[in-house]
């Protein structure tokens, strides 16, 4: 009997609860856009995501683990994460939603292409051609020439390069701080900045009774996508999770269609097809080269 399949039944189901997670989250943008502007969102969420983590912290007697080493990167990590997060949300304002999931699904595209120049990491053969695929998945959803950049477009293909940058910085994170440490620090800086930001021009919307629930929304959804995604990863190969995690753009453009009566664009999933294509092809590379190599330590 394969062992296996419960472990990949346990992370289909954490794969599920991101999906839903992610989705609400992109619902509720679109909802409260009417009301707040990007960065008071960005704030109302990080006070959200502040009580969350701090009951989490208080519960499980872990705020010791809480320290400010580090915590120039962490500044620099949740700088990069506020704006493409911030840009996130313009995008689901003003484009429709499986467009955004898209584009938001070069993020790992970005990563090969930063992590040489980051972490020194080495730009095999095989990632060169992973991300020159995700490009031409790009390319066939923005279609330039054939179609007009919108702002809407280019703002979701930059928050995939600022989500890059977060996830370059947050695994030079995990190596010196807790999992409690950096999402700690992840909404109270996330908290200033929205706060800074959102007050630059001397006005700051209060939440009313019609946006609290969405505010709300966002606050725990942003939270709990990242821990479904991370419980996933833990039980099982990545090859199993990624493939799991494009469900969200069918996903989104039903929903989208239903909520808002955005058209299913074929050249979006056609794009989006393609880009899978290219992170698939690095990711199962990447599981045989370890396999290999965990063979050869083994003697096996």
């Amino acid at each position: 009997m394969d062992s296996s399949k419960p472990q990949i039944g346990k992370a289909a189901l954490w794969m599920t609860g991101a999906i839903a997670s992610f989705s609400s989250m992109a619902i509720a943008g679109r909802e409260l856009s009417v009301t707040h502007d990007t960065f008071e969102i960005m704030f109302y969420r990080s006070l959200v995501g502040i009580c969350i983590v701090s009951l989490v912290l208080t519960l499980t007697n872990k705020w010791n683990q809480v320290s400010t080493y580090r915590l120039g990167l962490h500044g620099i990590r949740n700088l990069m994460h506020f704006t493409g997060q911030n840009l996130w949300f313009y995008a689901v304002s003003v484009i429709p939603l499986a467009q955004v999931f898209a584009l938001e699904f070069t993020q790992p595209i970005w990563v090969i292409l930063l992590s040489p120049l980051l972490l020194k990491e080495r730009l095999t053969p095989v990632r060169a051609l992973s991300a020159m695929i995700g490009f031409v998945g790009v390319l066939i959803i923005t279609r330039p020439g054939a179609a007009p950049l919108s702002t809407g477009i280019l703002t979701a293909a930059m928050s995939a390069v600022f989500f890059a940058f977060t996830t370059i910085s947050t695994k030079s994170l995990t190596r010196l701080a807790s999992i409690g440490c950096i999402m700690f620090w992840l909404t109270v800086m996330q908290a200033i900045l929205g706060f800074l930001a959102a007050g630059i021009d001397g006005h700051i919307a209060l939440p009313t009774a019609a946006t609290v629930p969405f505010l709300l929304l966002v606050g725990l959804a942003g939270l709990l996508a990242h821990y479904c995604i991370t419980n996933a990863l833990a039980i099982a190969p990545a090859t199993v999770v990624v493939p799991f995690d494009f469900v969200r753009l069918p996903t989104i453009a039903v929903i989208g269609m239903i909520l808002y009566h955005e058209p299913l664009d074929h050249w979006t999933l056609l794009g989006a097809v393609v880009i899978f294509f290219g992170i698939f092809l690095n990711v199962n590379t990447e599981k045989r080269n370890s396999l290999a190599t965990d063979t050869r330590h083994t003697g096996q």
